[in-house]
């Protein structure tokens, strides 16, 4: 039996205010392409398959839709997990409705974990596979609160909840198996953040244990299972260094700290109860391009790609000596008939002038968003008889994001 693992695809998310309906269509397209030139029997989404909990119009259209599309191919099933990002009750709304086509979903831990055990069956009413669809675990969930109890109580439990519920799922499976009498592969699914997980800086990875991250090792998870497909990380790792234990990471780069990454879905076919992995690259829907450097050096890049007729969204680092404060002036008229659309800027010398006019114990991230514009104010030096027009314009800016984040499709 062949089947597809992916995750993370956080449909409806923005890049700095850029919507990004179009790659995530262009994505859907061509996995719906795969999964029907590739024959797969069954897709795994692990996790996280919309950004919020009260998804936008466009994005659920998009999400019905592929699911429509993949039922309607040779793929027999899809099983969904929620992920911490997702809304259980949400998901689990047209989970009746959806399991006439085949879609299993799983938004919440039932109260029998035996809920969670999924026996997918061929054309003919065969049993193929058992899948342990365990979603993103609470830790309401796995752990009762106590009075008095340490923080290394409240990890120690939490721990022990997370293993627990896994092997509740393991053996019911491990029954479900006796039961059929034949020798089935047992796969699992889960959202959570396992022990070396690798992330990188702005890929929105949320810390769902806080304070028992490292301690959610491989050894975590029953032996029965032959293939774990977890969501949660971004980036398309092992766990433990196993082959079949894996993140197949987000299809699209979430932030600029993934521009570089190669994405990827995990093909798994099994042979009887061994699993062969293997990796499918995700094309680039949409350049990301991050620019570090002095002016002539972000100047002479921003040149290269024009020459290249890029359409990136950039990120541009200003990391020279000169004071500029018209940088984003200089920048767009650089980019000026140009197909590449500028996204973030960051002057380090505003910020670092920002960081030393912090009072002691003082970070960055605890100033409201007017405080900030004040130190920038004095940074700059910004005669007072300036200021108040600036103020003013700097809230009218800060009024149309937050209306348009509310507008939002």
């Amino acid at each position: 039996m062949r089947i597809l693992h992916t995750s993370d695809w956080h449909l409806g998310r923005t890049l700095y205010g850029r919507r990004r309906y179009e790659e995530f269509e262009a994505f859907l397209d061509w996995m719906a392409e795969n999964i029907e030139q590739r024959g797969v029997e069954a897709l795994l989404i692990a996790g996280d398959v919309f950004d919020t909990t009260t998804p936008s119009n466009r994005a659920q259209e998009l999400y019905y839709r592929f699911l429509c599309r993949v039922a309607a191919s040779e793929c027999r099933h899809v099983v969904i997990v929620a992920g911490n990002h997702d809304s259980p009750s949400f998901l689990n709304a047209p989970r009746e409705l959806l399991r006439v086509l085949n879609v299993h979903v799983i938004g919440s831990v039932p109260e029998d974990p035996g809920e969670e055990v999924l026996i997918l069956r061929s054309l003919e009413g065969a049993p193929e596979m058992i899948v342990c669809a365990v979603p993103y675990l609470r830790d309401r969930e796995v752990r009762a609160a106590e009075a008095g109890e340490t923080p290394d109580d409240k990890v120690r439990k939490l721990i022990e909840g997370i293993q627990q519920h896994y092997r509740a799922v393991a053996k019911q499976a491990e029954q479900q198996r006796r039961d059929l009498g034949a020798d089935l592969p047992i796969v699992a699914m889960g959202h959570l953040f396992t022990a070396g997980g690798q992330t990188l800086e702005g890929d929105g990875v949320r810390e769902l244990y806080v304070g028992s991250l490292a301690h959610v090792s491989a050894r975590s998870f029953p032996e029965s299972f032959d293939y774990l497909a977890l969501g949660h990380l971004h980036v398309p790792q092992e766990v433990g260094g196993s082959e079949t234990m894996r993140y197949s990471g987000s299809p699209l780069p979430m932030g600029f700290g993934e521009a570089r990454q190669q994405k990827s879905l995990c093909q798994v076919d099994f042979q009887g109860t061994t699993a062969s992995v293997s990796l499918i690259e995700i094309p680039r829907f949409q350049q990301l391009e991050r620019v570090r450097g002095d002016w002539d050096s972000v100047a002479a890049r921003l040149n290269e790609l024009a020459s290249q007729d890029s359409q990136a969204w950039l990120e541009v680092h200003y990391e020279g000596t000169e004071i500029l404060g018209d940088l984003r002036e200089r920048l767009e008229d650089l980019l000026r008939g140009t197909r590449m659309e500028l996204l973030r800027v960051q002057n380090h010398q505003v910020l670092e002038g920002m960081l030393q006019q912090l009072q002691e114990g003082e970070e960055l991230g605890q100033l409201s968003l007017e405080e900030v514009f004040e130190r920038c104010l004095l940074a700059h030096e910004v005669p007072e008889e300036q200021r108040p027009e600036l103020r003013q314009t700097y809230a009218e800016v800060l009024k149309s994001l937050h209306e348009d984040d509310l507008q939002a499709e």
